[in-house]
């Protein structure tokens, strides 16, 4: 149970209805319960008795009396997703307020629809995110479908285009970690080729080529793009644990700049990462069994300021199911290296 909350109603909140206002803060309680408490006057407004149909106003002050701790999301009143499917996807949120929501995106599940993606994505799921709200919730940025890890989504338009006008001035940090090929020299460096679309792909099944910075004039298509990168740890010459940071955000940026260098991440059919051979410096993509079978790239922090409270906020993302096994094979421990190797704050 909780403890007793004195909550101000915000702006952002504006006036609505009380129940409408418990169900966006509190999903987990039901119209009935709401009710109830308001009957037995355990909900109070401005410290008055209130109805669960009377409407608050920014500035007004509720009591919220000790509630259960929040259940299992509600599953059965997402139109159109099925019940595996929700419960997947709310089991997939790591943190969400009324404005935001952050999920660990699982791999293989793609954030939009597309060429070749089918109907199951993430932004087909939103309908089972909604907790509460009227409208379902906006993707902000995409990962890739075999990319696991931090995606956020806005709750509300405003929040939207203020989280939309951070990542493109490039106001949002996003660190991604991956298991490469080979080892890369020196340890620590930028990666600035520029990217353009191979002919004949489209969405997720297109490929980037890399063009070197001193050429980006001779093609027009090319745009420029930078990955910091950072080896936190590696084994003899095979293979080595990345922290990458994209500083612009172009597609397969991070999976074309490593292959580029010679060192594929593992597990990445498209750019070299789960063949035998590898034509750059890498020791070789494939290192044999269930590894190179499922791409290593997961984005493991994302830290923005919030549009609506000013504060810095920071997500980690566990790894997936699949790096945990590898990393467990490795004897790799995530305490053993910084969060942040690159001296952002935090």
């Amino acid at each position: 149970m909780s403890d007793v909350k004195m909550l101000t109603v915000s702006e952002e909140e504006g006036e609505q209805r009380l129940d409408r206002w418990f169900k966006r803060r509190f999903p987990h309680l039901t119209q009935g319960a709401v009710e109830k408490l308001c009957r037995t006057g355990q909900i109070r407004v401005d410290s008055g008795r209130t109805k669960a149909s009377d409407h608050v106003v920014p500035g007004q002050v509720i009591r919220v009396p000790p509630l259960p701790d929040m259940a299992a999301p509600v599953q059965s009143t997402a139109r159109g997703v099925s019940p595996a499917d929700t419960k997947m996807i709310q089991d997939c949120v790591l943190w969400k307020d009324e404005h935001i929501i952050i999920l660990n995106k699982p791999a293989g599940l793609p954030s939009q629809g597309g060429s070749g993606q089918g109907d199951r994505h993430v932004d087909g799921l939103t309908e089972a995110l909604k907790f509460g709200f009227k409208d379902r919730p906006k993707l902000v940025h995409r990962l890739d479908k075999d990319t696991s890890g931090l995606l956020m989504l806005a709750r509300t338009d405003r929040v939207a285009r203020a989280l939309s006008e951070a990542l493109r001035h490039r106001a949002t940090r996003k660190i991604y970690w991956a298991l490469v090929a080979g080892v890369p020299n020196p340890k620590k460096g930028s990666i600035k080729y520029g990217l353009m679309k191979a002919p004949g792909g489209r969405g997720e099944g297109e490929r980037m080529i890399c063009v070197h910075p001193a050429k980006m004039a001779d093609f027009p298509d090319a745009k420029r793009a930078q990955s910091d990168y950072f080896v936190l740890w590696f084994l003899a010459n095979r293979m080595s644990w990345m922290a990458l940071e994209p500083v612009t955000g172009r597609t397969h940026q991070l999976r074309a700049h490593m292959a580029e260098m010679g060192h594929p991440i593992i597990g990445d059919s498209k750019y070299g990462g789960a063949s035998a051979d590898n034509l750059g410096d890498g020791w070789g993509a494939n290192i044999g069994g269930d590894v190179s079978r499922k791409m290593h790239l997961h984005a493991r922090m994302l830290s923005f300021e919030h549009p609506i409270t000013k504060k810095l906020m920071t997500f980690t993302a566990p790894l997936p199911d699949h790096m945990a096994k590898t990393w467990k094979m490795l004897d790799w421990h995530e305490k053993d290296v910084p969060a942040d190797p690159f001296g952002g704050s935090e």
